[in-house]
């Protein structure tokens, strides 16, 4: 948990972890609103998050800043547990919510799991909503996500970056993978939160931070080094692909992961785009191998073990 001193009365953030996004409870006069919910292995985790937090009381409000499944995958268990909840989405993929399109909604493609949910209202850029007994304004932030919101308090200068700004980086450019040119928007949103100029900044994973120059230099840098070799970013936004679901399973054997990461769309595309002539096997333990040199994983007789 973050210093108290460094949040106002009322917000109190679950820092999750890589798997889930972080948590934030918002508790005034107006009632309670949690934003982003986690990924669904750890839907029961964030339930008792919650409750233990509101000692009781209900939640009322449900905000997601984006529909990433680590982001959105404790929706559909929060909604059950307090039915009058209210949940509230970025309109850009409110289509595909209500048609549950999971391709659409990027699960399908990136070979991860979030239960269907419901949806009661739009978090249009440009609003501004009450919430934990202070004013939030919603601003777009594409780049990450083409339909991503950030949400700023001025009357505390608290942002809730979501996954634009991290203390060191940002969120894989999805778009990118796709193929489209999305960098010039990241840049774009890094320059929104330099003009906010928060003063803390609760980010969609990893711990709140205060010092927002040294985040947003960090953020240029990685994004200068992506833009100018996209195979760099292409190499790491599978590895962060491969990496996910490990920590998803914990440990599997080498046979079935191979078996899921070929089915994998966002995977295959990768692969045909710069996979430089390799079979999809032979690139995909490429990467595998790249993430146990950097610790992220161990092989013990043919078992992937998350580390």
């Amino acid at each position: 948990m973050p210093e108290v001193s460094m949040l106002p009365s009322g917000v109190t953030v679950f820092e999750r972890g890589w798997l889930s996004a972080n948590n934030v409870l918002l508790q005034g006069s107006d009632g309670a609103t949690l934003v982003d919910s986690g990924y669904v292995k750890h839907q029961a985790q964030t339930l008792a998050l919650v409750q233990q937090a509101l000692q009781g009381h209900p939640l009322h409000r449900l905000v997601n800043t984006h529909l990433h499944s680590d982001h959105c995958g404790g929706n559909q268990a929060l909604q059950a547990h307090y039915p009058d909840l209210q949940t509230w989405i970025p309109p850009g993929l409110a289509q595909a919510v209500q048609h549950w399109s999971e391709d659409a909604l990027s699960y399908k493609p990136t070979g991860q799991n979030c239960p269907a949910f419901r949806f009661d209202g739009l978090l249009q850029p440009g609003s501004t909503h009450r919430w934990g007994g202070m004013d939030w304004q919603v601003h777009a932030a594409p780049g990450h996500d083409p339909h991503s919101v950030i949400l700023f308090a001025p009357e505390h200068r608290l942002l809730m970056s979501a996954d634009a700004l991290w203390q060191n980086g940002f969120g894989v450019v999805f778009p990118a993978l796709e193929g489209m040119d999305a960098f010039d928007e990241v840049g774009q949103t890094l320059d929104l939160i330099e003009r906010l100029n928060p003063a803390t900044i609760i980010p969609g994973h990893g711990a709140v931070f205060t010092e927002l120059a040294p985040a947003l230099a960090l953020a240029r840098s990685k994004l200068n080094s992506f833009a100018q070799n996209p195979e760099r970013h292409a190499r790491y936004g599978a590895k962060v692909l491969l990496k996910f679901k490990l920590l998803e399973w914990g440990h599997i054997s080498q046979t079935d992961f191979d078996q899921w990461a070929a089915e994998v769309p966002y995977l295959q595309q990768l692969h045909q785009r710069y996979g430089d002539g390799l079979s999809l096997n032979t690139w995909l333990q490429m990467m595998l191998a790249e993430l146990e040199r950097s610790g992220a994983l161990t092989v013990e007789h043919g078992v992937l073990h998350d580390a």
